[in-house]
């Protein structure tokens, strides 16, 4: 079914990538350089460590458009463990344990890593 809207396809998808790109590159930032917001840095050496180079590097290379498949494929993996690690002995439903973003990120990452960069 082609609609009026089908025009745009290409540009959302990008406008999704590099939003959700960025926003979990903010993610990696916050851990590894405390910004923003006013937290301690987690040490690098450290599981968050590199969860936090996994989000600010690979979340600037989906934002950018390099290396999109590996990069998203990555991310989603990590969201995917950080859900089963940290949420899922809380609660199995994301709702009540407070994993709806881990869960939004690992599925989204999953269809760019599919997808591929796009325009």
């Amino acid at each position: 079914m082609d609609t009026s809207l089908s025009r745009f396809a290409p540009h959302t998808y990008a406008l999704l990538r590099i939003l959700a790109g960025l926003l979990f590159a903010l993610h990696g930032s916050q851990k590894l350089l405390g910004f923003p917001g006013d937290g301690e840095p987690v040490p690098l050496a450290s599981l968050m460590g590199l969860a936090g180079v996994v989000e600010l590097l690979g979340g600037l290379l989906v934002a950018l458009g390099w290396f999109t498949r590996l990069a998203a494929f990555l991310a989603s993996g990590q969201m995917a463990v950080a859900f089963f690690w940290k949420h899922f002995p809380q609660h199995p439903l994301p709702l009540l344990n407070g994993g709806e973003p881990a869960v939004l990120f690992c599925f989204v990452f999953l269809c760019i890593a599919a997808h591929g960069p796009g325009i």
